[in-house]
C-alpha cells in the first residue's frame, strides 16, 4: 500500500517501484492501477513486459484485479484483429486493456502505432531493460528506451516503472530511467556522475528490502530463510588431463608465434575462450563446440572481420555481459566456426581427437561433476525439496536431463527430470513446468531462460547451480524464482557447485561470486556487480588461462591481484554503500499506512474474507447440486460445481470436480479461490442469475420468513442496493450493497433499525437457523407485513442512507489526508432498491 499511497499523492503518476525481488512489485504495479482505473484518473491500461511473462501478468490481472487484457504478441496478433468491431481500428486502439511484449512493441512496424494509440496508463515491467544502455553495444536495449521514452514525453500519461534492479552499475543507465520519470534526471557523460538530489526523488522512488516488510501492520510476511552452502568436486584424471590438452592447444592458437594476422588472433582467442567454457561445463557442451569447429568450412572461405568489430561482436556470445537482457544459451560457436579457415590439418586432428574423448567421458564416472551433482540433487529429494538445476549451455541442460535420471532412478524411482531452455517457445516452456509439477518427485533442469521473472516458488524450493555465471547478478535472479513471497517451505536451499581444480570456476569464484556473497550478507540485499566485469573476466581469464600464469593456489592468487580486479571490487563497495544508503532513504518508512489498514478492516466484511468465499461456495455450490467437501488434507476442499460444470468449463476449469483451497500457500496443485478468481465469479453471476430470473426459484430466493429462536420479536433484514455519485476531479457512479435489520416500533407503527445496522443485520442472518416450518402462506404474510411497514414511511431509508453517506466520507477523509488529496463529495440517489427482504419470526410466538 506504501506505493500506492505514494501515486495518489501525484496528479500525474511517476513511480519507480524498484522492491527487493521476490516482495511483490507485480501486486504492487497491479493494485495502482486498480485504484487509477475504478477513480476514473485512467481509461485504459498497457503491461509492458518481457515475452515470458505476459502470460503470467495477464492471470494476476484477471485472477486477482478482475481485468480481463488481451496478451499482445506476434502469436495472438491475428486473433486480436479478426475480435475487432472495425478493421480501420487498430488493437492499441480498442482494448482497454493491453499486457504486451516490450520486444514485438518496439518493433518497426508496431512501435508507431503503439505509440499513437497508447493508454493513458503503462507499467514497464523489467524497467532496467529499457534504461538507455552506454554507447551503442546494446541496439534491442536502445529500441527499449526509444519506445518507453515515447511514451513518457505524453505528459499526461501515468508511468509505472518496476524493477529489482534499477541500478546496474552504470549510471548513465540508472540516470536515463530516472529521465522517464522527470526528464531532468537524465544525464550523459560527466553530468552523469554529479550527485543526485534525493529530495527530489523521494516523491517518486520505493524501493525497500524483505526486512523491511517481514513485519508490517501487525502481519508477520512469511518469507522464507535461505540455506546457502557450496559443494566441490575434482576433475577426474581422465577429465583433467583433457582438459590440460585442450588447454594447451588454446595457448597455442592464441600464441603470437602463429603467424596470423591480428584480427585471426583475436578470433583464436575468442574460440579458446568458448572451447575452455564449454569443455568445463559439459561433456556434451564441448562436443558441441567442436562439432561445429572440427571440419566446418573446410573449403577455406574465410569470415570478412573487421578488427575492431571482433571483441564487440564475440565478447556477448562468450562471456556473460552485464547488461544484456536475455543471455543465449547456445554453445558459442561463432568464433569457434570463424577461426575454422584459419586451422591446419594438425589442429582439425587435435580438435576431432578432443571431441572423441569428450564423447568417451558423458556419463561416466569419471565426469565428477555430473556424479556430484547427482549426490546433491539426491540429498534435496531426501529432504523434501524439489530442486531447480542452473545451466549455463542447453547441451548442458539436455545432458543432465538424459543423465541424472539414470544416476538417481534406483534410488527414486517415481523421479522425474524435464530441462527448459531457451530454444522452446514461451508456451513449451510453460507447458513442460506444468506437465513436470505434476510429479512429486521432480528435479527442473533450467538454462537462464527461467531466471528472471517467472514465478516458480509454488513448485520447487532449492536451487543447485550446477554452472557457476560469470555475471553474478545471475545467481540473485536464479535464487530468486524459488526464494520469494509465497514460497511454502520456512527454508529454501541453495548449492553452489564447483571444482576444486577447476581455473575456470576458481576466478569466477573470487573475481565475482564470494564479493558478491559476502555484500549480501553484510546489507541484506544483492547489489549488482558494476561497470562491465566481463571486461575483467577477461583480463583475468587471459592471465589465468591463455598466458599459463596459474599452475597453484598461490600463483593463481597472484594472478587474481591484478588492476583489473581490484578496480573493480572497488566500484563494488562504493556501490554497495550507496545501494546501503539509497534503500535507507527510499524505503519510504515516513508513509505508516495505519489508516489504510483500518479501511481494509473495514471492507473485509464486504467485499468478503477467504473464510467467507468459503461459505458462499459450499452454500452455492450445494444449491446447484454440488458440494464443497473437505479433503484429508487441511485447508484444501474438493469442488463438484453440480450443474455449473459447462459454465466453468467454458472458462477454461474442466468440467469435473476442482481441487481448491482459499489459502494459496496449503497445496501448490489446488486452484487458490480468492474473491475475484474465474471460479468464484461464475458461481456469483449464476447465483444472481437464479435470484434475479422472472420464473423464481426457492433455492434463491429474494424474500421468505422462518420460524427462529434467535429473536425475541419479529424482525425484518433487507438487502439494499445504495447508488452515489462521487465528485472529485471526475464524476463517477458507484452503487454497494448494505444489510439492515429492523423491527416495528409499536407505539408509531413504523419501521425502527437496529445499530448498528450492517453488522446486526450480518449476525442475525448467521445466527438463525428454522426450528419449524412455515407455510407458503405463513411466509408471504410476514414478507408483506415488513415491506408494508417500511411503506407507511416515506423516508423509510433516510437513516440507513445518512449513516451510510457519513460513514464512506469520513472513510474518504482520512484516506484523502494520507493521500494529500482533494476532498470527495458523496452524492446519494434515493430511494435505494430493496433486492431482498427476510424476516425471522420468533419460535416463542413474539410479535
Amino acid at each position: 500500500f506504501v506505493p500506492l499511497i505514494m501515486a495518489l499523492r501525484l496528479p500525474t503518476v511517476r513511480l519507480l517501484i524498484a522492491d527487493d525481488v521476490g516482495v511483490g512489485k507485480t501486486i504492487e504495479a497491479a493494485l495502482i492501477a486498480r485504484e487509477l482505473l475504478d477513480r476514473g484518473l485512467a481509461r485504459r491500461l498497457a503491461v509492458l513486459c518481457p515475452a515470458h511473462l505476459c502470460d503470467q501478468w495477464a492471470t494476476e490481472l484477471r485472477e486477482k484485479f478482475g481485468l480481463d487484457p488481451r496478451v499482445v504478441q506476434p502469436s495472438q496478433i491475428a486473433r486480436l484483429q479478426r475480435e475487432l468491431p472495425r478493421q480501420d481500428l487498430s488493437i492499441y486502439q480498442h482494448y482497454p486493456y493491453l499486457v504486451a511484449s516490450v520486444d514485438f512493441v518496439k518493433s518497426d512496424r508496431q512501435a508507431d502505432a503503439f505509440v499513437r494509440n497508447a493508454p493513458d496508463l503503462v507499467i514497464v515491467d523489467e524497467a532496467h531493460t529499457a534504461a538507455r544502455p552506454r554507447g551503442d553495444r546494446d541496439r534491442s536495449q536502445h529500441e527499449r528506451h526509444t519506445l518507453v521514452r515515447r511514451l513518457a514525453d505524453d505528459p499526461g500519461r501515468h508511468l509505472l516503472l518496476v524493477t529489482a534492479t534499477p541500478h546496474s552499475g552504470i549510471e548513465e543507465s540508472f540516470r536515463s530511467l530516472l529521465g522517464l520519470i522527470r526528464p531532468e534526471l537524465d544525464a550523459i557523460g560527466p553530468a552523469a556522475e554529479a550527485e543526485l538530489d534525493r529530495r527530489r526523488l523521494l516523491p517518486y522512488v520505493v524501493q525497500r528490502r524483505r526486512s523491511d516488510l517481514v513485519r508490517w501492520l501487525g502481519a508477520e510476511t512469511p518469507f522464507p530463510e535461505r540455506r546457502s552452502e557450496e559443494r566441490t568436486y575434482t576433475l577426474s584424471e581422465r577429465y583433467y588431463r583433457l582438459f590440460e590438452d585442450v588447454l594447451a592447444y588454446c595457448r597455442e592458437s592464441v600464441s603470437a608465434r602463429t603467424g596470423l594476422r591480428a584480427p585471426q588472433q583475436r578470433v583464436r582467442h575468442w574460440a579458446a575462450i568458448a572451447l575452455l567454457r564449454c569443455l568445463l561445463s559439459s561433456p556434451d557442451a564441448a562436443d558441441a563446440v567442436l562439432g561445429k569447429r572440427a571440419g566446418q568450412r573446410a573449403s577455406g572461405e574465410e569470415a570478412e572481420l573487421v578488427p575492431d568489430e571482433i571483441d564487440a561482436t564475440y565478447r556477448p556470445q562468450v562471456l556473460d555481459v552485464l547488461d544484456e537482457e536475455n543471455v543465449g544459451d547456445y554453445v558459442p560457436s561463432a568464433p569457434v566456426e570463424d577461426a575454422e579457415p584459419s586451422l591446419s590439418d594438425a589442429e582439425r586432428r587435435r580438435l576431432a581427437a578432443f571431441r572423441r574423448e569428450a564423447e568417451a567421458l558423458a556419463g561416466t564416472p569419471d565426469d565428477r561433476k555430473l556424479m556430484e551433482a547427482a549426490g546433491v540433487v539426491a540429498g534435496l529429494l531426501r529432504g523434501g525439496f524439489r530442486p531447480i538445476v542452473f545451466c549455463r549451455f542447453i547441451s548442458t541442460a539436455r545432458y543432465l536431463e538424459k543423465h541424472l535420471p539414470g544416476q538417481l532412478g534406483p534410488e527414486f524411482p517415481g523421479l522425474r527430470v524435464a530441462a527448459v531452455t531457451g530454444e522452446l517457445g514461451d508456451e513449451e516452456r510453460r507447458e513442460k513446468v506444468a506437465e513436470l509439477v505434476e510429479d512429486p518427485v521432480r528435479a527442473l533442469v533450467a538454462t537462464d531462460c527461467l531466471s528472471e521473472g517467472i514465478n516458480l516458488q509454488d513448485h520447487f524450493d532449492a536451487v543447485l547451480h550446477y554452472d557457476l555465471p560469470w555475471n553474478p547478478n545471475r545467481l540473485e535472479q536464479r535464487e530468486g524464482r524459488v526464494d520469494r513471497f509465497g514460497q511454502r517451505r520456512p527454508e529454501v536451499r541453495i548449492v553452489l557447485l564447483y571444482g576444486a581444480n577447476n581455473p575456470a570456476d576458481l576466478v569466477v569464484l573470487e573475481v565475482l561470486i564470494r564479493k558478491a556473497q559476502t555484500i549480501r550478507k553484510r546489507l541484506g540485499i544483492s547489489v549488482p556487480v558494476p561497470a562491465e566485469p566481463e571486461q575483467v573476466m577477461q583480463a583475468v581469464v587471459d592471465n589465468v588461462l591463455l598466458r599459463g600464469r596459474a599452475a597453484t593456489a598461490v600463483q593463481l592468487q597472484l594472478a587474481l591481484e591484478t588492476p583489473e580486479v581490484s578496480r573493480l571490487h572497488a566500484q563494488w563497495e562504493a556501490a554497495a554503500e550507496r545501494e546501503g544508503k539509497e534503500r535507507a532513504y527510499f524505503a519510504q518508512r515516513g508513509i505508516q499506512p495505519d489508516e489504510v489498514d483500518r479501511e481494509i478492516k473495514a471492507t473485509d466484511p464486504v467485499l468478503g474474507t477467504p473464510e467467507t468465499v468459503e461459505t458462499f461456495l459450499a452454500d452455492a455450490a450445494q444449491r446447484f447440486g454440488g458440494h464443497l467437501r473437505g479433503t484429508r488434507q487441511a485447508g484444501v476442499f474438493d469442488l463438484d460445481p453440480g450443474s455449473l460444470r459447462p459454465t466453468l468449463a467454458e472458462r477454461g476449469f474442466g468440467g469435473g470436480t476442482l481441487r481448491v483451497s482459499f489459502d494459496r500457500l496449503k497445496d501448490e496443485k489446488a486452484l487458490a479461490l480468492g474473491r475475484t478468481h474465474p471460479v468464484v465469479a461464475a458461481f456469483c453471476d449464476a447465483v444472481l442469475g437464479a435470484a434475479l430470473a422472472p420464473e423464481p426459484d426457492e433455492r434463491f430466493a429474494r424474500c421468505g420468513a422462518t420460524l427462529t429462536d434467535a429473536v425475541g420479536r419479529r424482525t425484518a433484514v433487507v438487502l439494499l442496493r445504495l447508488r452515489y455519485l462521487l465528485r472529485e476531479e471526475v464524476e463517477e457512479f458507484a452503487e454497494e450493497v448494505a444489510l439492515a435489520a429492523f423491527q416495528r416500533d409499536h407505539r408509531e407503527l413504523s419501521a425502527t433499525y437496529l445499530e448498528p445496522a450492517r453488522d446486526t443485520a450480518r449476525d442475525l442472518l448467521r445466527r438463525a437457523r428454522p426450528v419449524a416450518n412455515l407455510t407458503p402462506a405463513e411466509r408471504r404474510e410476514h414478507v408483506a407485513w415488513a415491506l408494508d411497514l417500511l411503506q407507511r414511511q416515506t423516508d423509510w431509508y433516510a437513516s440507513i442512507v445518512e449513516g451510510r453517506v457519513a460513514r464512506l466520507q469520513e472513510s474518504h477523509r482520512r484516506i484523502r489526508a494520507l493521500v494529500r488529496a482533494s476532498r470527495l463529495e458523496v452524492v446519494p440517489r434515493t430511494p435505494p432498491d430493496i433486492l431482498g427482504c427476510y424476516v425471522l419470526v420468533p419460535s416463542g410466538g413474539g410479535r
